[in-house]
């Protein structure tokens, strides 16, 4: 059995990587931080594709809870290791910079950007002993472009694909790979609140992209298929950015 992690695997674009690993045949870890009945969702969807999975709940920006709740679990499954992590957890505050308050900046940087070093520290050990991993992170259009209104999101972003291509470069000789997937507007609840209506006229395939559409990268990218491709930022935005 091969084991991978999703953070913030409960709803959106984490929901759809969970079963996309589920296709692949990985026991899938669904990280949630607290709304436990869509996380049992992603459950009976991994489930219904013939895999197994578990939830395991965790805040991303605490990294005490992190090492207490992993520590655990590598205590009851030590012959076994987390080979493919997904850092996917996410969230947005959007405000210009002018207003912006302390708590819009920190609570982003937070989670987006420390959480990803927390998390991808704990498990890095195992992929070096073991001489194979995958780390995907799920960045954003926001990250390589940046966006209005976004500087505190955009800087997150940013930093983890700085982070991406460094840790790439640090690890490739273990054959572990870092990558990152940057998605732009996609139909998730993080969207739910942009206009669709006008914002896909920007768009040269004139729609928001679906969930399932970013896994399928993260797929390949979390596959052995991917073995000679390190240190890259994927964009799916349905050509809005190159």
């Amino acid at each position: 059995m091969k084991y991978a992690l999703v953070t913030g695997g409960s709803r959106g674009i984490g929901r759809a990587i969970c079963v996309k690993l589920a296709e692949m045949g990985y026991h899938v870890l669904i990280n949630y931080k607290s709304n436990i009945d869509e996380a049992r969702k992603t459950l009976d969807l991994v489930a219904g594709k013939g895999s197994t999975g578990e939830l395991i709940k965790f805040d991303v920006t605490n990294n005490e809870e992190i090492e207490v709740t992993l520590n655990k679990w590598m205590e009851n499954n030590k012959d076994k290791y987390i080979e493919v992590l997904v850092n996917n957890a996410g969230i947005r505050k959007d405000v210009l910079l002018i207003w912006m308050e302390n708590e819009h900046w920190h609570d982003v940087i937070n989670t987006n950007l420390n959480g990803v070093f927390y998390i991808t520290r704990k498990l890095l050990k195992d992929m070096l002993v073991n001489k194979y991993g995958r780390i995907v992170n799920v960045v954003s259009l926001s990250g390589i472009k940046g966006l209005p209104g976004q500087v505190n999101y955009s800087a997150a972003k940013g930093g983890v694909i700085a982070a991406t291509k460094a840790l790439a470069q640090e690890i490739g000789k273990k054959k572990v790979t870092v990558n990152a997937v940057a998605p732009g507007f996609i139909k998730t609840d993080m969207t739910s609140d942009l206009n669709e209506s006008e914002l896909k006229n920007m768009i040269p395939l004139n729609r928001f992209g679906l969930p399932e559409e970013v896994a399928e990268v993260v797929g390949f990218l979390a596959s052995e298929k991917s073995s000679y491709v390190t240190g890259e930022v994927i964009s799916v935005n349905g050509g809005l950015y190159t």
